[in-house]
């Protein structure tokens, strides 16, 4: 028996990606029951030992009162955080600039947004970024708070390239939102707010605590003491960080302050890296008025620093070593350059340590590396990798669905049938944004049919929609209209289709109208 696809409300619309990069992002993978995202921090983030700078995180976290964290707000967040629906043509999501296995920064020096485009400035770690109390985001901290600044991607022009009117728009187009926006906010209305609060969770969440310098930490009274897990070099290393400078080591906990390796201090600072600053004046851009400010930046947290590389507000430095280089001799007299970082006569600091000190400084820097925060399945991609592609289901959405799977392929893929499939449906319009190929390789010609007579085509005109620039395939299918719906027109090509043993049925008109592309024909096409 021919297997039917009812396509009740199909529109496909297919935008060509030139960029070259591929997302394949697959159907919604989440348990049941909600992951847990509550943050059971070790004693030592939470008591401060003894000396002149605080080590416990207390009084440093910027989560406002009405936006708790939350399992099911985390959930919703994390699906929003890797969901490439949500670029202009949907290859980019935030996850593709901020990496978990890269310590959620990007290993390119800039990060490339959907059109192919590099932003400004190297991708900031999102690792402890709820432990910042002065609680301002990105480098020049021009967003107030982390809910301000999860939107900003979203609308850049070079970024993501939305509007919030059309990010509201492409979550509600999603199957799997209402009831992620219901379990988190009690409905499943859609808001820039929501958003917002969800990804905002998501990101404060990301916290580490599970690094080999955790466990030493654990076993000793203060951050001073040795480590007994440590090996001699790693515990040099860790003297030189927490000592200060006229005892011979570097100071470096004055700046990336607390067991969380954050800073503590009033604002943006300049580490010296440039004589003047000349194009990126950082902080000043943002707060034109306080002259301090001048090629300031944000300092991010050190934790997990071994995966971040490249290094600096502009991704300069490829290598640790090339940052304590940095440190140790090249700092430079900028005018804004911080205070903690020049000697009694204000001029830049010179540390001079030896290459072995240099190294074991070095080695100290990636005992702070944390691999849950790369492996912990709450932080990960909640979309499963699925290179076959195959519609199983029947109904109109969820997992193994045409909706899902057209939903899900990337760039280039190509979509098959299962032999047991002998009937979808699709009830609202269906939007597929990549050149893609469907394939029926099991026996009779899947029929996908347009119900015009439906509800969801109140605002259709066509039932099958090709995007200029675009190539779409069609192997073994039957295009057909249902229940007689033969005056709407089935079929609008403005890019490039080919189409291989297939069948067109319906009025030839409502068939071939508004063709302004090209159509190649292989084997036998038959128009009915």
């Amino acid at each position: 028996m021919s297997r039917i696809i009812l396509v009740f409300s199909a529109i496909i619309s297919l935008v060509f990606i030139s960029s070259g990069l591929h997302f394949f992002v697959s159907e919604l993978n989440l348990p049941a029951i909600p992951l847990d995202y509550s943050i059971n921090l070790p004693a030592h983030f939470l008591n401060n030992a003894p000396g002149p700078l605080p080590t416990s995180i207390n009084g440093l976290d910027n989560t406002p009162s009405d936006n708790p964290l939350t399992n099911e707000g985390a959930t919703l967040g994390r699906v929003l955080f890797y969901d490439v629906n949500l670029s202009q043509n949907r290859t980019i999501s935030c996850a593709s600039c901020h990496q978990a296995g890269n310590g959620f920064s990007d290993p390119s020096t800039l990060s490339t947004g959907f059109e192919g485009g590099q932003t400004r400035r190297h991708s900031m770690t999102l690792i402890n970024s709820r432990y910042y109390q002065r609680g301002r985001f990105f480098w020049d901290e021009r967003a107030a708070t982390l809910e301000e600044q999860v939107l900003m991607p979203f609308q850049d022009s070079i970024e993501m390239g939305l509007t919030l009117s059309t990010l509201i728009d492409r979550v509600n187009e999603q199957y799997y939102y209402p009831s992620l926006f219901a379990d988190a906010f009690g409905s499943s209305e859609v808001t820039t707010d929501r958003i917002s609060k969800a990804l905002a969770q998501f990101v404060r969440s990301i916290v580490s605590y599970q690094s080999k310098y955790d466990i030493g930490r654990a076993q000793v009274n203060g951050p001073g003491a040795p480590f007994p897990n440590f090996t001699a070099q790693e515990n040099q290393g860790k003297q030189l960080f927490f000592q200060t400078i006229p005892n011979g080591g570097g100071a470096c906990f004055g700046c990336h302050t607390t067991e969380a390796f954050v800073s503590a201090n009033p604002g943006p600072q300049n580490n010296g890296i440039d004589i003047i600053s000349t194009s990126d004046f950082g902080a000043g851009e943002t707060f034109p008025n306080i002259p301090i400010f001048q090629g300031r930046f944000k300092t991010s947290t050190l934790r997990n620093i071994e995966l971040t590389a490249p290094y600096m507000h502009d991704g300069r430095m490829q290598t640790l070593e090339q940052v304590i280089d940095h440190y140790n001799t090249n700092i430079q007299p900028h005018p804004t350059l911080s205070a903690a970082l020049t000697d009694a006569n204000n001029q830049p600091v010179q540390l001079n340590f030896s290459n072995s000190q240099k190294a074991a400084l070095v080695a100290f820097l990636r005992t702070l590396t944390d691999t849950s925060v790369a492996t912990a399945e709450k932080w990960s991609n909640p979309f499963m990798n699925n290179t076959n592609l195959v519609v199983t289901n029947q109904n109109d959405s969820g997992i193994g669905s045409l909706r899902s799977i057209m939903n899900c392929a990337g760039n280039g893929d190509t979509i098959r049938f299962a032999s047991n499939v002998d009937t979808v449906f699709l009830n609202i319009p269906l939007n597929i944004f990549k050149n893609i190929a469907f394939k029926d390789e099991t026996g009779n010609p899947v029929v996908i049919k347009a119900n015009f007579n439906n509800s969801g085509f109140t605002n259709a005109t066509y039932g099958i929609n090709v995007a200029p620039n675009v190539h779409v395939f069609l192997h073994n299918i039957k295009l057909n209209h249902y229940n007689n719906s033969i005056f709407k027109p089935l079929l609008k090509n403005e890019g490039t289709l080919t189409l291989s043993s297939c069948e067109l049925n319906g009025n030839l008109k409502s068939i071939v109208n508004n063709q302004s592309g090209n159509i190649n024909i292989q084997n036998s096409v038959t128009i009915k």
